[in-house]
């Protein structure tokens, strides 16, 4: 018989089980993530607060520019009377502490005050801590501890106002004359002669703006083609301005020695000039910041620690105090010394 051979037996190790993951394991990963989370959202949290408050600072910032842009030219060129050097000897001009003035400057003459449009002698005036103007404000309702500031000049660029148009103040000059008019008919032609609008701007700080109440807002009140006076509304949120005029006392050398609070028509000593005007402007936030509060003290022109604090620019007598506001509103305090170009008639 054949041997029958056994076939050999293969041993096969059994199946290893896949190791799964523990608890342990679960929440340390779930602790990492959280963690992760937590400070993907503290970057996020911290980066868009301090976006929001650079927007904020931009925004005050870009805003005070523009209303530098609006007066600083405007102050600069106070006394310019066209190629008259001076005001003095202009034809139609009166003082407004003389008697009323002809019915060529209409009620523009006594809106503002007795001959405030053609007082050309007064080319820079102002009220101190108080709108002062019997002409009302915007709204009536002009912030009561802020400063005024009025300039007189003529306009830079030539009227074009056809020569027979009755209608805005004018300016008509030649070297050696100028008068006051109403309608440029009779007037010297260029290049002898200049006709320039008569330009009157007052501006002061109203407490609401046009669109919004409650919005502090800078105003300038200016001679139109009327001659009546409007008030344009230049920038929301300036919620004070404060004003202080450089005086050269002697009135001849051009320099300012001493700062002074704006003066009324008349008050400045005969022969002192203002030669620069310094304005201070408080511009505040479009709207509160949760989480902020202005805790400074804000102390400038003559608001001082020395008269005391307000926490309210409305309040009653909050002129000359240091501002303390204590609420939710960023601010930004700026301030510029604008040099008269024609201060001494030249």
């Amino acid at each position: 018989m054949t041997a029958m051979h056994a076939k050999p037996r293969t041993f096969r190790s059994p199946p290893s089980r896949a190791r799964g993951v523990g608890l342990v394991e679960i929440m340390v990963a779930s602790a990492i993530a959280a963690i992760v989370i937590i400070g993907t959202v503290q970057v996020y949290s911290d980066s868009r607060k301090t976006y929001t408050v650079h927007e904020a600072e931009s925004q005050l910032e870009e805003n005070a520019r523009y209303a530098f842009s609006v007066m600083e030219p405007d102050i600069r060129m106070a006394s310019y009377w066209g190629l008259m050097k001076g005001s003095v000897g202009i034809v139609g001009a009166a003082a407004q502490t003389s008697a009323a003035a002809t019915a060529l400057a209409g009620t523009s003459a006594t809106a503002c005050g007795t001959n405030f449009s053609v007082d050309l002698a007064t080319t820079l005036e102002g009220n101190d801590g108080g709108y002062g103007l019997p002409c009302a404000a915007f709204d009536a309702l002009p912030m009561p501890s802020a400063d005024t500031l009025t300039v007189r000049r003529a306009s830079f660029t030539p009227s074009t106002v056809a020569a027979g148009t009755v209608g805005p103040l004018r300016i008509c000059s030649t070297r050696l004359a100028a008068t006051v008019v109403n309608t440029a008919a009779g007037c010297t032609a260029a290049p002898a002669g200049l006709v320039s609008d008569l330009i009157v701007h007052t501006y002061y700080v109203d407490q609401d703006s046009a669109r919004t109440a409650g919005v502090p807002t800078l105003f300038r009140k200016t001679l139109n083609a009327t001659p009546t006076f409007q008030d344009d509304e230049i920038l929301p949120g300036v919620e004070d301005l404060q004003v202080q005029f450089g005086v050269d006392p002697t009135g001849t050398s051009g320099i300012a020695t001493q700062y002074i609070n704006p003066l009324a028509a008349g008050a400045l000593p005969v022969t002192a000039q203002i030669v620069s005007v310094r304005i201070w402007l408080l511009l505040r936030a479009d709207s509160q910041e949760q989480g902020f509060t202005d805790t400074r003290t804000y102390q400038y022109a003559d608001r001082s620690l020395a008269n005391g604090t307000t926490t309210s620019l409305t309040a009653a007598g909050a002129a000359g105090k240091a501002y303390q506001p204590g609420d939710k509103y960023r601010r930004l305090l700026v301030s510029r010394t604008v040099m008269i170009r024609n201060a001494l008639g030249t």
